[in-house]
């Protein structure tokens, strides 16, 4: 079997214009930092970025977006970085803003096969406009595509040789989901390990979703990101 641990530079090479991309994390918590930054060097444009949070100003996906490289965020809390609202207002990004349990589960849907799904959350508020609707059992629903990607970036805490993945507490959040909803995925992890030294029981993610693996170069500490 090929190697799925690679380089940063070589992980990234499929990324290519026009491209929807899942980013995991929420704030900056569980991003794949390093990978985020390479992002940044590449000489790519017109993306969609699917993603809690477009980072915040100057960190993360803020620095993408700061360099005009994307065209579409979709997501639940762009309040994170005030930078988003400018671009917006000033024409030069179009959101699509959808409740969190929603974006969740269009992401699990994504990688489940499913093409949508129902939900009462949005029903009678703008976020429905436009959107189909129906009744079962006398209640109002809307209907909310899934999400999928050509690319997904990941962050776990460790992975084995193979591409299992076990996340850090919180910093799991949107990760695993978006692993299943990518035709690309990597993952970006602080530990590679052994085949076998992984309990079964904490793998969240199983290796047939990754198709790469790399080291993060980046970390969150409390004092901010800083380098490994």
């Amino acid at each position: 079997m090929e190697s799925k641990i690679t380089d940063i530079k070589s992980a990234l090479q499929p990324v290519k214009d026009g491209d929807t991309l899942m980013v995991g994390g929420f704030g900056l918590v569980g991003a794949p930092l390093s990978l985020i930054d390479e992002l940044t060097k590449l000489d790519v444009k017109e993306l969609t970025v699917v993603s809690n949070n477009v980072g915040e100003a100057g960190k993360g996906l803020g620095i993408l977006l700061d360099q005009g490289k994307l065209k579409k965020a979709i997501g639940s809390y762009f309040t994170s970085n005030r930078e988003v609202a400018k671009w917006y207002n000033a024409g030069k990004l179009e959101l699509e803003l959808l409740p969190q349990g929603t974006l969740s589960e269009a992401i699990r849907a994504g990688g489940a096969g499913i093409g949508g799904f129902f939900t009462k959350t949005s029903v009678g508020t703008d976020l429905a406009k436009g959107k189909e609707t129906k009744e079962i059992d006398g209640e109002e629903y809307v209907f909310e595509k899934a999400l999928k990607s050509d690319v997904s970036l990941v962050r776990a805490h460790k992975a084995d040789k193979l591409g299992n993945l076990v996340y850090y507490k919180t910093a799991r959040n949107f990760n695993p989901m978006m692993a299943t909803a990518g035709k690309y995925v990597v993952a970006e992890v602080d530990e590679i390990v052994e085949v076998g030294e992984l309990s079964p029981e904490e793998i969240a993610t199983q290796h047939i979703y990754v198709d790469k693996i790399i080291l993060a170069e980046q970390v969150l500490t409390k004092e901010g990101v800083v380098q490994k």
